[in-house]
């Protein structure tokens, strides 16, 4: 059916239900904005599902099965685009603005870190480090372990998820990234810390170099540990 699934129809039908004090008829909106019925219900249970309108209950004035009435939900609308981009470019700015930006950064990856780590403890260095893999993974870095099994060398970042942010302010980006890694690992309790992180070791590549705490055993470092 025509107009049944352009944006812009579904847009005027929120809009009616909007202006509307009161509920209305799926009738009344199709009569309003000169459509068919059938492409009124269409958009009604779209906008739904979505959280952006409800069906009212209705009193019966009689015999027979009531009209169904509609009115919009309050509130802003969650399926409304999002800009996190320029969110993320804001703050980058503002760590920019300030005296010393790769210690904020730093700083505030490591809050960062540890909220997003929580959890129990890590129980060897190389489940902290699997942990860590498993959390940069969820965010979008597409790590890679190639050591996998010991609890040192380095984790291979395929992917920046703010890659034109780091292209533009590495000395805040990237500061950020290791302060969450770090964060995580202290957050886990973990005898291994990420010493450094390398930006752009190759052309798809940025890797973090891991190091053991000295006390730590070398049976803690292998796979088969626990």
């Amino acid at each position: 059916m025509s107009g049944e699934r352009g944006p812009g129809r579904r847009d005027e039908v929120l809009a009616t239900l909007r202006g509307s004090p009161e509920p209305m008829s799926v009738a009344e909106i199709a009569s309003r904005l000169h459509v068919h019925p059938n492409t009124v219900r269409f958009h009604l249970d779209i906008l739904v599902d979505d959280g952006r309108a409800e069906r009212a209950p209705v009193v019966p004035a009689g015999p027979g099965r009531p009209p169904l009435f509609f009115r919009a939900l309050p509130g802003m609308d969650p399926a409304g685009p999002r800009n996190y981009r320029l969110l993320a470019a804001a703050l980058v700015g503002s760590l920019a603005a300030g005296p010393d930006p790769a210690t904020a950064a730093a700083t505030a990856g490591r809050a960062w870190g540890a909220r997003l780590a929580g959890g129990s403890p890590a129980r060897s260095a190389s489940d902290g480090v699997r942990s860590l893999v498993t959390l940069l993974d969820e965010l979008g870095f597409a790590p890679q372990w190639p050591g996998a099994g010991r609890a040192d060398g380095q984790i291979a970042l395929r992917h920046c998820p703010f890659l034109e942010l780091a292209t533009t302010d590495a000395h805040v980006v990237c500061p950020l990234h290791l302060g969450l890694m770090q964060g995580a690992m202290h957050a886990l309790a973990s005898p291994v810390s990420v010493d450094r992180l390398e930006p752009f070791a190759g052309p798809d590549l940025c890797l973090a170099h891991l190091s053991l705490s000295p006390s730590t055993s070398g049976d803690d470092t292998r796979e088969d540990d626990h």
